[in-house]
């Protein structure tokens, strides 16, 4: 009998004496062996339907890769020689699910993998990223690979080289039932994908990152939307610009956690910059570093790309965007073409900010002025007084002549798909912003110093005072900064905030009431609701 003592070393491969009440107990199926594999990879590669049964119905992630390379790698990586063994007795993470006697003493990279693993793998070969249905393919077992498949093993995903289980499956019934269910995934996954797109449209999921901007928001959404559902032409990608003030919100609509590159185009200025953008020719130095923008798009062709401040580039540069944004390739200084038409490229640029801020300004005192006149009393048509669009003959008479002075070329704006406007803020835009300002800080004093901050609506308006048409939100964020941030430092160091205190920004006035001056005071707020004004030194004072 062999005794199940958690600090002895675990042989699945020859015992595969799978102790099914340790995980019941709660034992993580996926723990990994110390080299880097798990117990599905093992059971998957020798073929013991048995344990792999108990290890899928116990949670074990069919989707996991391997940590391990090959023998020279990961024995660099552990600092264990690859052949050379040592005298103890191995411990394993598979002492929780498996057993054998103590007799196994030495242990080695290659010897660990042919023993503990697999004595069929090559030990040259890369199988990082591997998962247990690539093992389960190179091991030519149907009813393995039936099995993780209905246990969701994705027969799509990659290893580390890039390659899918489908390509090491031999000619047979493995490669058949791989090449049917890559099928039946791609269906799942595209009905996953546009459900989850129902449930939570790109409107929803931008205006958690946006305040306000309405019109670009639809403008953006509505073309990926198009893009997403097959509704759009494959030989061309999406191109937008962003134009509006400084600070509204341009770069961060294009927000994205995967496959995002930013290229800020204030750093290709000169001529010879266009180098740092595709990579330098031949003969020239950095020639086999490649361009900073190809590199990426190589790696990501699908990418969403943000050229910021694009109107600071050099003309050179934007003639070479004009075979990206038609054709959707580009070649590189080593005069390789990267392919990337399922891309989006998005421009921001600063030019016309001004006449557009004008004119969104006018527009909305108009609006503004026949709410009023129809004596609007609810929140839906106060809301639809802020709702106004750019005119059409102020895009073609205004704006397209200053972007055709600039950018000098016709057929560089022909290409672009949409030209999004982003608006100054209206005042109930301006509210969200400072709330937004002031939660930012309220979780950093909750962080940092255990202080609770609390604040009533005046100071909301008194706030919103400082923002500035040119600067945008940046404006606001300074304000709260100069005005509030300011104070708190003060306080903190003048020892006047008790630890686990209760602060509350209040506004008042000084000087007549006629001519009084509103300005920010912090309260101490005690455990009966009394409050007690600080009263911080002038020289630290903003105020002052």
């Amino acid at each position: 009998e062999w005794r199940l003592d958690r600090g002895l070393y675990v042989d699945c491969k020859h015992t595969l004496c799978l102790p099914a009440q340790l995980l019941k107990e709660g034992v993580d199926p996926n723990h990994r062996h110390r080299l880097g594999w798990t117990a599905l990879m093992v059971a998957a590669m020798n073929r013991q339907h048995s344990v792999l049964k108990t290890l899928l119905e116990n949670g074990a992630d069919p989707n996991a890769g391997d940590h391990f390379n090959n023998v020279y790698d990961t024995s660099r990586e552990k600092g264990i020689h690859s052949l050379e063994g040592k005298s103890a007795l191995c411990y394993s993470q598979y002492s929780h699910l498996f057993c054998i006697s103590s007799w196994v003493l030495r242990s080695a990279v290659l010897v660990s993998r042919e023993d503990e693993f697999s004595s069929r793998l090559s030990s040259r070969a890369g199988f990082r990223g591997c998962t247990a249905l690539h093992y389960a393919t190179l091991a030519d077992d149907p009813h393995t690979v039936r099995m993780l498949l209905e246990a969701g093993a994705n027969p799509l995903q990659t290893n580390a080289l890039g390659h899918t289980a489908r390509a090491y499956a031999k000619e047979g019934e493995v490669g058949t039932v791989l090449q049917e269910w890559e099928g039946k995934f791609q269906e799942v996954q595209a009905r996953r994908e546009a459900e989850e797109r129902r449930r939570f449209p790109l409107e929803k999921r931008l205006k958690e990152h946006i305040i306000g901007q309405e019109g670009a928001i639809n403008t953006v959404a509505s073309a990926i939307r198009r893009k997403e559902n097959g509704w759009y032409d494959e030989e061309h990608p999406l191109v937008f610009l962003f134009l509006g003030s400084s600070g509204i919100g341009k770069p961060l609509s294009s927000f994205t956690p995967d496959g995002f590159i930013r290229m800020d185009m204030s750093e290709f200025q000169e001529k010879h910059e266009v180098a740092k953008f595709i990579g330098s020719p031949p003969g020239y130095v950095g020639h086999e570093e490649g361009g900073q923008l190809t590199k990426l798009l190589r790696a990501c062709p699908n990418a969403v790309v943000l050229f910021d401040e694009v109107d600071k580039a050099h003309p050179d540069v934007l003639t070479i965007m004009l075979q990206l944004f038609d054709e959707g390739r580009l070649t590189d200084g080593k005069g390789k073409t990267i392919e990337c038409k399922d891309a989006i490229f998005i421009m921001t640029s600063n030019v016309a900010s001004d006449e557009i801020a004008q004119h969104a300004l006018q527009l909305r005192q108009e609006a503004e002025e026949v709410s009023r006149r129809k004596l609007a009393d609810n929140l839906e048509d106060v809301q639809k007084s802020h709702d106004i669009k750019i005119s059409r003959q102020f895009k073609e008479s205004v704006i397209r002549p200053i972007l055709k002075a600039h950018f000098r070329r016709d057929e560089f704006l022909g290409r672009i798909n949409e030209i999004v406007y982003f608006l100054p803020f209206c005042h109930s835009e301006l509210l969200q912003l400072v709330s937004k300002e002031l939660t930012f800080w309220a979780k950093k004093a909750k962080q940092r110093h255990d202080i609770t901050l609390q604040w009533d609506r005046p100071v909301l308006d008194l706030l919103a005072g400082g923002y500035n048409m040119h600067y945008g939100a940046r404006s606001i964020k300074h304000e709260v900064e100069r005005r509030v941030v300011n104070q708190l430092a003060a306080a903190y160091e003048q020892e006047l905030l008790p630890k686990g205190c209760t602060l509350r920004l209040s506004v008042k006035s000084e000087g007549q009431e006629e001519r009084s001056t509103p300005s920010l005071r912090l309260e101490v707020v005690g455990e009966d609701s009394s409050s007690r004004t600080l009263d911080i030194r002038p020289p630290l004072s903003p105020e002052h």
